[in-house]
């Protein structure tokens, strides 16, 4: 049994239903929440397809009635999102989580630092959700820089979130299934499943099924050889930094670049990727002393320096995701264009 930094127990357990209460006033909730999020009691992650409903009552050491009533009450997230929803369908690798408190409007974004410290400063403002293609069993879209793919425990607002208000628009019982992430500061394609059965078909398969994981990427520095292939093993510390090393027991990692312009002092990269490792493009970059543009991670050079950052941004862009669909063996190809920062570059 894990427990949280705030000390409720986290995983499999009881949750307690508390009643409504506000300064002794009756029909109004007090909502708590530290540093504009909401406090959670348990935190779950599913292993198979299941009903909501049905998985709560499974992980939850209390009764029906009490489970319906952390639905209705909005206690319940998954992947960020409030669902109210009792057949709310889950899939592998989704992360319910149980709020100590009902969470008011849906997704709660986790307000700036600054924003925080002054009531006057306005909150970020929402880009707009960029669609990019979009069938009856898959949705993509250009994920904005700055932007989570899945909310974290520090902020909720999410490219998952925001997708799944866009379906809900047209169907209360639709929902995004997640097939893959990208860094919040990359930006460029990223696709969801629309239903459970595709979902769980291609993930079964995903690294079989995907064809093509092509980024461009910006680089401190003039490479050597124009084109060529990293293969090395990836390791991650303490401090969740990923780095390359020998030991065969790290993930094997395989990274092709070739070099698209150069100006002197950057490289711009076409890079396509075998294995999604985490900050795979990032720590092979820095492990060729050539790390990208704005790296704030993996930015620091061998002689101690850290890479200048021209673009106010990290130089990283997934631009090209091609898969194989599960049920027609259609070649699927979505594109997302070049942020214009890059070229302008050079």
């Amino acid at each position: 049994m894990q427990r949280t930094s705030g000390g409720e127990r986290k995983g499999r357990g009881q949750v307690r239903v508390e009643n409504k209460r506000a300064n002794g006033r009756t029909g109004q909730v007090r909502e708590e929440r530290v540093n504009g999020a909401p406090v959670y009691t348990a935190t779950y992650k599913v292993n198979r397809s299941d009903e909501l409903l049905e998985f709560l009552l499974r992980k939850c050491n209390t009764s029906r009635n009490n489970v319906k009533s952390l639905l209705v009450r909005k206690q319940v997230l998954v992947n960020g999102s409030v669902v109210t929803q009792y057949n709310f369908v889950l899939a592998k690798d989704d992360e319910v989580k149980i709020s100590k408190k009902p969470v008011k409007d849906g997704v709660v974004a986790k307000m700036p630092t600054a924003a925080r410290q002054n009531k006057t400063a306005q909150p970020r403002i929402r880009m707009p959700l960029n669609i990019i293609y979009e069938d009856e069993d898959f949705l993509a879209i250009d994920k904005n820089v700055g932007l989570l793919s899945v909310e974290s425990d520090k902020e909720t607002d999410c490219a998952y979130g925001r997708v799944l208000s866009y379906m809900q628009e047209k169907d209360k019982t639709a929902r995004p299934f997640i097939l893959h992430r990208i860094d919040k500061e990359t930006s460029g394609v990223l696709v969801f499943a629309k239903n459970v059965k595709v979902h769980s078909m291609l993930k079964m398969h995903w690294n079989e099924q995907v064809q093509t994981r092509e980024y461009y990427a910006v680089a401190e520095g003039v490479f050597e050889q124009k084109s060529g292939t990293i293969t090395t093993y990836l390791k991650e510390n303490q401090n969740n930094l990923v780095y390359v090393t020998k030991d065969p027991t790290g993930q094997k990692a395989i990274t092709h670049y070739e070099v698209v312009k150069e100006n002197g002092q950057y490289s711009l990269l076409r890079v396509r990727i075998d294995t999604g490792r985490k900050n795979q493009i990032r720590a092979h970059m820095q492990y060729l002393d050539c790390p990208i543009v704005g790296d704030d991670k993996y930015g620091k050079k061998s002689d101690g320096t850290f890479v200048k950052n021209p673009l106010a941004r990290l130089g990283l862009h997934a631009s090209k995701l091609e898969f194989i669909h599960p049920a027609t063996k259609e070649l699927i190809t979505i594109n997302a264009t070049m942020p214009p920062a890059f070229r302008s570059l050079f």
